[in-house]
């Protein structure tokens, strides 16, 4: 049995880092279809961030009309027409629910398909490279410019160009930091007081957290986001199974790597050569610098832009394309024993993930459309829990408080159920009454009443009596209920 080295034995050579280097990445532009969808998803992504808290959409007189709207002092959201309050915050559990499902789903599809085309972290930092490229051109020459300035040191046309480089990316981060605070407040107000400096100091300190670490996230961590701080990509390698599209590079077609004449001379003597020339332009564009034909790695997200590449090379040499594609574990056995390739999108894992997704929406639309725009929630005293008047009756006193979700103020008629021959009494109300006395509730707010139930002793000998108050919309007839007790002293 080998004796085992024990940590003090050990060179310290032998010992690896910590953590790896960083490596700065020069992607290189490319362009192809996958390009295009992430140039078209990038705007579609960037304009509904900016510009949305700028729609408008009309709730009546009083209300805010942005569309989007995080009405914090007010408690409520608004997204178009809907309006939330604080008692509703299960809404907010069942959109996470429904998020986190269609980042299971897509996993399931297309790997992280999240990752390559819809984050924030990679609209954002495709945004500052195409900054970069405008500004100090495509890989090549960066590299070039770098170089030259780590051997000569800065000159002013290099420094005119990181501060043009720089003073872009700060615009950048500071529009989505502006535009975030927007959501908090009614927007083209904000901004003007924003701009005349008479903005709060909240929003101030907000804009420069958020263009912070914008500028250091997009502009400098960049990859190391996704490989480091982001647990994503732990997550879905849990997640994944053998039916799933990654970018696979086809192995089974691609080897042995060879140049274009190389290849051409080992097939002519009937030896095998595969289709990649190793050109290296798939290790060039990818975005986190991995080397895509090493295999699935975590590093990877999923962008395609290696696919673009490889297939613009092989289409100049005259090959068939997609030697780099979204594909499966399974086609690459089945090529390589000479099966066709079969995708299974519609399987057991991506119908339970549809169908779950769709139960929860249909829950969350059904109690949306039928909620109720009246609410009422009841507390009992508890000291004294009861008391007995002069005449021997019992009073029972509630702390009420009364919901209008309605933009309009409402008159509604408060009833009791449970005690018999029971008179309630709403302080601040002149009379008396063995009716239902009449409140005036104002339009989106919550209204806190004092209760006063008063019921004869010889009719209710029970020590404990469920109670239900039930009030009622005078002019639309919506009701809305809470139980409590009536109880004896």
């Amino acid at each position: 049995m080998n004796k085992p080295i024990k940590a003090a034995e050990m060179d310290p050579d032998d010992y690896g880092p910590l953590y790896a280097p960083h490596k700065k990445i020069y992607p290189q532009a490319v362009h192809g279809r996958f390009r295009r969808i992430k140039w078209g998803l990038m705007a579609f992504c960037l304009g509904v961030y900016y510009l949305l808290p700028f729609v408008r959409w009309d709730r009546g007189i009083g209300a805010p009309s942005q569309a989007v709207l995080i009405d914090i002092p007010n408690s409520r959201f608004y997204f178009f027409f809907i309006e939330l309050w604080p008692q509703e915050v299960y809404y907010f559990t069942g959109l996470l629910i429904l998020a986190a499902l269609s980042l299971f789903l897509m996993n399931a599809v297309g790997g992280r398909i999240w990752c390559g085309y819809l984050c924030p972290q990679t609209v954002w930092t495709d945004l500052f490279y195409a900054v970069e490229r405008l500004v100090e051109g495509d890989r090549r020459e960066r590299m070039k410019k770098d170089a030259d300035t780590d051997k000569g040191g800065l000159k002013l046309q290099r420094f005119a160009e990181i501060l043009m480089k720089h003073s872009i990316w700060l615009m950048i981060a500071w529009w989505t930091g502006g535009a975030w605070v927007l959501y908090f407040n009614d927007a083209p107000t904000l901004v003007k007081e924003l701009v005349t400096f008479q903005g709060p100091m909240l929003a101030y300190i907000w804009i420069a957290i958020l263009t912070g670490t914008t500028y250091l996230l997009a502009g400098f961590a960049r990859e190391q986001v996704c490989v480091y701080m982001c647990p994503w990509p732990r997550i879905q390698a849990a997640l994944t199974d053998e039916w799933a599209l990654n970018v696979t590079y086809k192995y089974d077609r691609g080897e042995v790597r060879t140049s274009l004449k190389k290849a051409t001379e080992l097939r002519a003597a009937g030896q095998p050569a595969g289709d990649c020339v190793d050109c290296q332009q798939c290790v060039v564009v990818c975005p986190v610098g991995i080397d895509i034909r090493n295999g699935s790695q975590m590093d990877c997200i999923q962008c395609g832009l290696c696919i673009d590449a490889c297939d613009n090379v092989m289409t100049r040499i005259g090959r068939p394309t997609r030697l780099i594609g979204y594909d499966n574990d399974i086609n690459i056995q089945r090529r390589e024993a000479g099966k066709s390739e079969i995708y299974r999108i519609v399987r057991p894992r991506t119908i339970a993930y549809v169908a779950i997704i769709a139960v929860v929406s249909s829950i969350m639309l059904y109690a949306l459309l039928t909620r109720s725009m009246l609410d009422v929630n009841v507390l009992h005293d508890r000291n004294p829990i009861a008391v007995r008047l002069s005449d021997g009756s019992i009073r029972n006193a509630y702390t009420v408080r009364l919901l209008n979700k309605r933009n309009v103020d409402r008159v509604v008629g408060i009833d009791v159920e449970g005690p018999v021959n029971a008179v309630i009494h709403v302080v601040g109300v002149d009379s008396v009454t063995a009716g239902r006395p009449s409140i005036v509730l104002g339009r989106d707010r919550t209204t806190e009443l004092r209760v006063l139930v008063t019921a004869p002793a010889t009719s209710n000998t029970e020590k404990s009596i469920p109670l239900k108050m039930r009030v009622t919309d005078q002019e639309l007839g919506e009701v809305a209920t809470a139980t409590d007790n009536f109880v004896a002293p």
